[in-house]
């Protein structure tokens, strides 16, 4: 039932005495013409249907049908000369189309204009909006006859002579969009418009794929137009959205109502970059994805991660009870001691990080997408403690350089303790902090892609680990190379050096060599075999242990 409303001004409360799912309709305000529709349902009005329209529109809308039927009458205008001067002046009105029209389109699609075609597009009677917009800019771009370019705040349109080749890019804000044609078999004009925020505007159905339903437009929309048969076109799209994949080159198949792939496929893919080639000429984008992975292959990789990471967490408590039992036999000498305090250390960070590494694969699991206050917590101790392992193994190197090149320089435990502990926490607590301040602001600390990890394609904070973990790496391949060449020319170590120092520098130039050859690959710090490697060669094969 509908319930018309006389105009008049007054309060109805959504109620039972109202009646639900009853709607009612409400004439437009001042300056627009229309009915808007409420329905009450849940003790809530709910806005079903917004007919207003603009009067100035409207009437517009009422004046261009008028035009329309001037073929109609074609006699009686002819014998009117007021008749004939009020279409020449409409005509002069109207002469700058291509200006008009771009900049009334220009109105329609920029700004925050989703909301409005979100509901246009899933209406049951304006779902084709999108699409006649779409149509009449293709239909007006091939009536179009002198050359011109026009630039818009989100829209540039070209119009140009070509012959051999052609090359143009788009010099719109935040757009490097280009378009290519190598070979133009006659010479023939061409009409090119670039969008960029008609993915805001277009539907984004258009893939038979199950998996890639969640499929949406990732870069700006081309509309071109040739008076010849073109058979290779190449577009290089700016992509949207980094955190999406599995692209698809598409054009707008008018027969289809639909996106389609037909004729065109990706041929490169750069960092943000896209390329497609097309053999036909049309309205074309890119359609892009979340990141898919077989639920099959999903639930395996799980699986092993989980057993991996609980493995490495089980050799590394063993790593600390053996280490605890053997405390007393292993602190004789200060560079064992400072061997076994690193060691210690290098287990519990790695163990504390694989903890939240746990957490935030569970968090990320359950969220999607991943939270940002639930996550980032996580993110900044598995920063921080991945940081701390790597800064310990620098102190081993660091140790076995000193003692083995600077033989004859002492210095004391409390010293090396101090420095060791400044180095092994103070640095990486500076850099996680340095991270969340310079990125927490616009909430791009965290990864998009449904991992608690580092961001990387809009802050790049996953620098703040890499630099660091591959500038270790480095210093501890140069230590290596050092010390293997002083330990060849004096034969193994300095004749001043201690037995119990000899056997701890050897063990420590196994253990620093081995854990570096792991490092040069960062991913091996979240795979099972790293805490087991610590437990076997860090602890089990010290004969002193």
């Amino acid at each position: 039932r509908v319930f018309p409303c006389d105009g008049s001004s007054f309060q109805l409360k959504c109620s039972v005495d109202v009646g639900f799912n009853l709607e009612w309709v409400l004439v437009c305000g001042k300056g627009f013409k229309g009915t808007l529709t409420y329905k009450c349902e849940s003790s809530v009005w709910k806005s079903v249907k917004d007919n207003c329209v603009l009067e100035v529109i409207d009437n517009l809308k009422k004046e261009l049908e008028v035009i329309l039927a001037t073929s109609e009458n074609n006699v009686n205008i002819t014998q009117s000369a007021a008749t004939v001067q009020t279409i020449v002046n409409m005509l002069f009105k109207i002469a700058d189309l291509s200006q008009s029209f771009l900049n009334t389109v220009d109105i329609i699609v920029s700004g925050n204009v989703s909301d409005t075609w979100n509901k246009l597009n899933t209406g049951n009677k304006t779902g084709d909006t999108s699409i006649k917009l779409l149509s009449a800019i293709e239909n007006i771009s091939g009536r179009l006859t002198d050359e011109f370019a026009i630039n818009k705040t989100s829209i540039q349109m070209n119009r140009t002579t070509i012959k051999n080749s052609f090359n143009t890019a788009s010099s719109l804000p935040n757009s490097t969009t280009e378009i290519v044609i190598p070979q133009v078999p006659l010479e023939t004009t061409i009409t090119i418009i670039i969008f960029t925020t008609l993915d805001k505007v277009l539907p984004s159905q258009g893939t038979n794929d199950s998996r890639k339903s969640d499929v949406r437009i990732n870069g700006d929309v081309v509309v071109v137009k040739v008076n010849e048969t073109i058979n290779n076109i190449s577009f290089t799209f700016d992509i949207t959205d980094q955190s999406l994949g599995n692209p698809q080159c598409v054009f707008w198949n008018f027969i289809l109502n639909t996106w389609d792939s037909t004729g065109c496929e990706v041929k490169r893919k750069n960092t943000g970059k896209i390329t497609c080639e097309c053999n036909h000429t049309t309205s074309f984008s890119i359609l892009m994805s979340p990141f898919y992975i077989d639920p099959n292959y999903r639930i395996a990789l799980a699986y092993i991660t989980y057993i991996g990471v609980a493995i490495s967490m089980a050799s590394l408590i063993i790593c600390l009870i053996i280490e605890t039992i053997a405390w007393k036999s292993v602190r004789r000498n200060d560079t064992s001691y400072v061997r076994h305090v690193s060691i210690v250390n290098i287990a519990v960070s790695l163990l504390i990080a694989n903890i939240c590494f746990i957490i935030g694969a569970a968090i990320a699991e359950q969220e999607q997408p991943t939270s940002v206050g639930r996550c980032s917590p996580v993110v900044f101790f598995m920063h921080f403690f991945y940081l701390a392992l790597f800064f310990w193994m620098l102190m081993l190197a660091l140790l076995l350089f000193y003692r083995t090149v600077m033989v004859l320089s002492q210095m004391s435990r409390a010293k090396m303790m101090v420095i060791a502990f400044i180095s092994g926490y103070g640095a990486p607590l500076l850099i996680a902090v340095i991270t969340v301040a310079s990125t927490a602001g616009p909430q791009n600390y965290i990864s998009k892609r449904n991992a608690c990890w580092l961001n990387w394609y809009e802050s790049k904070a996953l620098l703040a680990f890499v630099i660091p973990a591959l500038t270790i790496v480095v210093i501890n391949l140069m230590v290596l190379i050092v010390v293997l060449y002083k330990m060849l020319r004096r034969g193994v170590v300095g004749a001043t050096t201690q037995p119990d120092e000899k056997h701890a520098l050897v063990v420590i130039a196994r253990f620093t060599a081995g854990i570096t050859f792991f490092l040069i690959n960062i991913k091996y710090i979240l795979r099972l075999n790293f805490g087991f490697f610590i437990l076997v060669f860090g602890t089990l094969l010290d004969s002193k242990v």
